[in-house]
C-alpha cells in the first residue's frame, strides 16, 4: 500500500504534549489530521479539549471509540481508584499506567491513516520527563513501527518529537512554534480538574516544566 509521506495523523488527547505535537506536525507536513481515542477514560473533558484544540488548529478531527480499556480496568484513569503517588509494589509502575494503551492507540491511528493514504504517525510519548510508562520509550516505538509496517504492508513512520525533551524543553518548543495559546484549552490533570488540581503527578510535572522554562502556563491564565 502506497501512502503519502506528506500526510500525518496526530494522536491528540487534548493534553499539553499532544497539542505540542499537533503544532509540530502542522509545521512539517502538508496534510495533518488529528485522531482522539475514546477509551473509556474517566475524565471526559479530555475529549472536549481535543475537539476544541483541533478546531482552533484548523485540522480534521476524528474520535475513534475503543472502550475496552474501561472494561479491563486496573488503573486510575479508566477505573474507580484514586491517583496515587509513587508506584505499585507488584508492577513498579504508577497506578495511572494503562497497559497497552499507546500500542493500541498507534495501531488504531495507523489503521485510520491507512484508509486515508496517510503514512506519518505523530505521538507525544517521552522518556525524559515521563511517569515511568514502558510504552513511552524509544525502543518500544521502534519495534511498534516495524510491526505496523509489516502488518499493514505500508511505510508508516512514527514521529516522537518530544521523546528526548524535558517538560521545559517541550514548552519552549511550542513557544517557538507559536502555539502556546492553544494550551489555554488543554487538559492534563489526572484528577480531571479544571482548573487543574495542581497536586497530581501530571500537574506537578507540567508546572515544573513551565517554571523551568520561565513561562506562564496559558491554562492558568484562562
Amino acid at each position: 500500500m502506497r501512502l503519502d509521506p506528506n500526510a500525518a495523523v496526530v494522536l491528540l488527547s487534548g493534553g499539553q504534549d499532544s497539542t505540542t505535537c499537533l503544532v509540530w506536525a502542522k509545521a512539517r507536513f502538508a496534510r495533518v489530521a488529528a485522531v482522539t481515542i475514546d477509551y473509556g477514560q474517566r475524565h471526559r473533558v479530555e475529549l472536549e479539549c481535543a475537539a476544541i484544540i483541533a478546531r482552533l488548529a484548523g485540522v480534521e478531527h476524528a474520535v475513534i471509540p475503543c472502550d475496552s480499556f474501561r472494561a479491563l480496568g486496573g488503573n486510575a484513569l479508566t477505573g474507580d481508584e484514586s491517583v496515587a503517588a509513587g508506584v505499585r509494589s507488584d508492577s513498579e509502575l504508577p497506578n495511572t499506567f494503562v497497559p497497552g494503551r499507546n500500542l493500541v492507540f498507534l495501531t488504531l491511528a495507523a489503521a485510520w491513516g491507512w484508509t486515508r493514504g496517510m503514512s506519518e504517525l505523530v505521538t507525544g510519548v517521552c522518556q525524559t520527563d515521563y511517569s515511568g510508562y514502558p510504552d513511552c520509550r524509544a525502543d518500544t516505538m521502534a519495534v511498534l513501527q516495524q510491526a505496523l509496517r509489516l502488518g499493514m504492508d505500508a511505510a508508516f513512520t512514527i514521529h516522537t518529537p518530544l521523546m528526548h525533551l524535558s517538560k521545559a524543553g517541550s514548552v519552549l518548543l511550542l513557544r517557538d512554534l507559536g502555539g502556546l495559546d492553544l494550551l489555554t484549552h488543554s487538559h492534563t490533570c489526572y484528577n480531571g480538574g479544571r482548573p487543574p488540581c495542581g497536586t497530581c503527578p501530571a500537574c506537578v510535572l507540567r508546572a515544573r516544566g513551565f517554571a523551568e522554562a520561565g513561562i506562564a502556563d496559558p491554562l492558568l491564565r484562562s
